[in-house]
Order: C-alpha cells, then sequence, then structure tokens
C-alpha cells in the first residue's frame, strides 16, 4: 500500500501506543497527539514519527494541532481517536459534576473535535478513514454514569459521520474494547476498583484483552481490506459481552 499519514490521538500510552506501532510496522508514517507530549516525543523518535502537544478537549487546541498537522505532513489519511480517560466507579450522590464532565470533555467532546477537525480535511480531499475507540461500557449498564453515556455517545457519534462524510469517500468506525490490560486497568486493580480474576473469568475466552488486539482491529479497519466498512461498532472483548448474561444461569459451563 502507498505510504500513509496516520494520526493518532492518546497515542504516547495504553492503546494509542500499540496502534502507533502497529501503522509504523506497516510503513506507515504517524503524528502522535498526545497531552503528555515527552512520552509522545519519545515514541515518536523511535518509530519516526513525529509528535504534539495537545488538549483534545479545547477547540482552540485541536484546531492549532490540525493545521501544525496538516503543515507538517500535507495529508491525512487515517485518524484514530484513542485519547480518553477512566472514571471511578462512584454513585450519582458522590460523583462530583466536576468529575462528570471532565471524563465526558475528554472521551466524547475530545473525540467530536478532532473528527470535525480532521475528518472535514478529508472529505474535502475525497478520501480518508475514522476509526475511534469507545468501549464494551458504552453498550452495556454499568456504575460508570459519565464514562459509560460518553463512550455510547462516541459509537453513536460515528455513525452520524459515517453517514454525514460516506458520500465524500470518508469511512468512520468504531471499536469498543473490552477490559484491556493497559497502565490504566492495572492502576485499577492496584487500587481495588477491579479485580483481574473476575474480569478473566467474565469474558468467554477467560482472559484480558491485549492492546495490541485492539491495535489489529484498529488497523483492518483503517485499510483498503475494509473499504466497504462504515458506520460499524466492533467490540473485541474476548466475549465478555456475550458472556455475561450467563451469570443469571450460574455462569459459563468449566
Amino acid at each position: 500500500m502507498q505510504q500513509r499519514v496516520v494520526v493518532i490521538t492518546g497515542g504516547a500510552s495504553g492503546i494509542g501506543e500499540s496502534c502507533a506501532r502497529a501503522f509504523a510496522a506497516s510503513g506507515d508514517r504517524v503524528a502522535l497527539l498526545d497531552r503528555n507530549f515527552d512520552e509522545a516525543q519519545r515514541l515518536a523518535a523511535e518509530l519516526t514519527g513525529e509528535a504534539f502537544a495537545i488538549d483534545v478537549g479545547d477547540d482552540e487546541s485541536v484546531d492549532r494541532v490540525a493545521s501544525e498537522v496538516l503543515g507538517t505532513f500535507g495529508r491525512v489519511d487515517v485518524l484514530v481517536n484513542s485519547a480518553g480517560v477512566l472514571q471511578r466507579t462512584l454513585p450519582p450522590g458522590r460523583l462530583t459534576m466536576k468529575e462528570w464532565d471532565f471524563v465526558s470533555r475528554i472521551d466524547l467532546r475530545g473525540t467530536y473535535l478532532t473528527c470535525a477537525a480532521f475528518g472535514q480535511q478529508m472529505a474535502a480531499r475525497g478520501a480518508g478513514a475514522i476509526v475511534n475507540i469507545a468501549s464494551v461500557a458504552g453498550m452495556r449498564s454499568g456504575p460508570l454514569h459519565s464514562y459509560g453515556p460518553a463512550k455510547a455517545g462516541v459509537i453513536s457519534l460515528s455513525e452520524c459521520l459515517a453517514s454525514e462524510w460516506g458520500p465524500a469517500g470518508v469511512r468512520v468506525n468504531t471499536v469498543s474494547p473490552g477490559f484491556t490490560a493497559t497502565p490504566a486497568l492495572d492502576r485499577g486493580f492496584e487500587t481495588r476498583t477491579l479485580d483481574r480474576g473476575h474480569l478473566e473469568t467474565a469474558s468467554a475466552l477467560r482472559r484480558l484483552v491485549q492492546a495490541d488486539e485492539i491495535a489489529a482491529a484498529v488497523v483492518f479497519l483503517a485499510s483498503p481490506a475494509a473499504s466497504a466498512i462504515t458506520g460499524v461498532n466492533l467490540p473485541v472483548d474476548c466475549g465478555y459481552l456475550v458472556a455475561t448474561p450467563w451469570d443469571a444461569y450460574g455462569g459459563l459451563r468449566p
């Protein structure tokens, strides 16, 4: 394939980093957008890419960085929205609006702003692919009263943009990870917010998702192999969604 320019928000760590490594391994040029500029620079140097400091929740920051990226590369072929933050599992009486707004600002507003900034450029050029990272938390009920609705919003937003820009040749899809082995999840284990053993047994494959497995799905959806796929939400969850209803019947069979 022709060498593409791939923009990845939250590209300095976790799923974003795995995506950056996967695209770079395919021969693509990567632009890593992250609030942690030092880590983004470190990884960009390793992958022969470029790093840009960004606050995805701020429209001025997004517009500035979009101009810088286009000035550096001349075009953007693929956008991956991986920037996101997690939320504590608090009941509504303890979940402050400050925390609710912070999560929604990054996870939903940030996804929209970056899609708008880069997607319009793709539409004007008549080609492009966007893959937004949502979550299985956006597909089911859970004690995440900001994170879950924000990720559900990402899924809906992707469907809307797929219809908006489809006639211009831009595809927009979503990947919804299950519980994925990342530093953020490790912090959940350390604080005992989450239990690793329970999460592993709650999925049909009896294990956590690996970040490079998410990256593989993202690379596929951004590739010509998925040229007829747009507006879909692809769960990559080791069978978490299909396994959890079995709890009502005593759990999965050994």
